[in-house]
């Protein structure tokens, strides 16, 4: 499996993740950590709290059909496991989230931009895991 590297695509995509977590921090005073968001669009604390959540969610949903409108085409997205791996990996990030108390977006985006010593630790400890499930999937059980 060859990874496709996009540097200017990915440079935009950081740079508007960037801007929302600010925009959402000075507007509202919100983390913008996706998880949370998710799971107060869920399930609010506040009921009032759950409108922004859910335009949120809307415009990342929407963000594919966006790329459609401007290009003429979907964003081509190869999945190479099936459906039961994804699910144990949904499971799995799921706990992570949990014992983590919180995600990528919120520690890896807002925590380490705030110096937060336990978000630079969970982002490095994402990181360690990412890069170790990497080579154990592509050199050691060879997927």
């Amino acid at each position: 499996m060859e990874t496709v590297f996009t540097p200017w695509m990915s440079l935009a995509g950081g740079a508007l993740i960037g801007l929302a977590a600010v925009a959402l921090m000075a507007l509202h005073g919100r983390i913008f950590g996706a998880t949370g968001i998710l799971a107060g669009a869920l399930l609010p604390s506040d009921p009032q709290d759950r409108g922004w959540r859910l335009v949120l969610l809307a415009g990342m949903i929407s963000g594919p059909v966006l790329v459609w409108m401007l290009s003429g085409s979907m964003p081509e997205v190869q999945v190479p496991v099936s459906l039961p791996a994804l699910v144990i990996g949904g499971v799995l990030v799921g706990i992570g989230v949990t014992l983590g108390s919180g995600c990528t977006s919120g520690h890896g985006v807002c925590g380490m931009a705030r110096l937060s010593p336990r978000s630079i630790a969970a982002t490095l400890v994402f990181m360690a895991t990412c890069g170790a499930t990497v080579f154990l999937i592509r050199h050691g059980i060879g997927g």
